[in-house]
């Protein structure tokens, strides 16, 4: 079957994660791991067969079959890697905070931005909270969202921890963009605990005139709509309607492709990722694009 090829910069834990994902990919084709020293993931890739490179974003612009690219980097090295690869004509998916293209959450925008050349994955918060007040703001407008992702701190390496400031940001900038919040706010707690939790994100809104039936059933219809691409995504605790107050609290379980299931909070991103590229890649096919 005919496949699209895609690369990943960042051999990271998300980077590594892509790796396995792809694998099981209808469409894709993992065709090379690159980044700028010789690492783990290096080697792991390496190991499983893939083309390597410690070169970067040269490495994947001196491949012209690649058509499709994940940037598993930080928010600094993608601001650098996007001209570049627009000029190349690929496309990027980007998993930092960057935001170099528009923000995407697969089961709310992705017909609005799928042509554009570079996709922001907003962060992990972003995909388990757009969505629930996206829902929301469907039947009763949101004035004000408030989201708290707490996330096990074995599950946050160095660049989780190096773009605190840029989660927050961008997370909170997506909750109004995509999710239609009047405005917003994003906070984000490292839990210690050991064993370690699932992540949890708790949603707090502020809406006009509240229809509970309709709240209820929204954001359940949503729900199902994301487990379609992260099946581990569940309501902890259902809406809770009190005034014009609505809570919610969303639990991750991550699918263990290559991260531990309670790291929910990175296998969200590279999954919502993954349904992107395989939506676009599905373009790519049919108008008979590939090299």
């Amino acid at each position: 079957m005919e496949k699209v090829k895609v690369a990943v910069i960042g051999p990271g834990n998300i980077g590594s994660d892509l790796m396995y994902k792809i694998f099981r990919s209808e469409h894709l084709e993992m065709a090379l791991m690159t980044g700028i020293v010789e690492s783990e993931g290096i080697k792991r890739a390496r190991n499983l067969g893939i083309k390597t490179s410690t070169e970067g974003v040269q490495a994947v612009l001196a491949d012209e079959e690649i058509k499709i690219v994940f940037d598993a980097t930080g928010a600094k090295p993608h601001l650098q890697h996007a001209p570049l690869l627009k000029a190349a004509g690929k496309i990027a998916i980007d998993l930092t905070p960057a935001a170099v293209g528009p923000y995407v959450v697969p089961c709310v925008n992705l017909d609005q931005v799928e042509t554009e050349p570079n996709l922001n994955m907003v962060t992990c918060g972003g995909q388990a909270t757009v969505p629930i007040v996206y829902a929301i703001n469907q039947v009763s407008k949101v004035k004000y969202a408030e989201i708290v992702a707490c996330i096990s701190s074995k599950s946050a390496g160095p660049g989780t921890r190096q773009n605190i400031d840029e989660f927050t940001q961008t997370t909170a900038k997506a909750l109004t963009v995509v999710g239609g919040a009047e405005k917003a706010k994003a906070l984000i707690v490292l839990n210690p605990a050991d064993p370690p939790l699932m992540m949890t994100d708790t949603v707090y809104v502020e809406v006009e005139n509240p229809d509970e039936q309709a709240i209820l059933a929204s954001v359940e219809a949503m729900v199902k709509q994301v487990q379609s691409y992260v099946p581990g995504y569940r309501l902890r605790v259902p809406p809770i309607i009190e005034g014009n107050r609505v809570t919610a609290i969303i639990e991750i379980e991550g699918a263990g492709d290559f991260l531990p299931k309670y790291s929910g909070n990175l296998d969200i991103i590279t999954s919502a990722a993954i349904a992107v590229a395989e939506k676009l890649a599905s373009k790519i096919l049919k108008k008979g694009e590939v090299a």
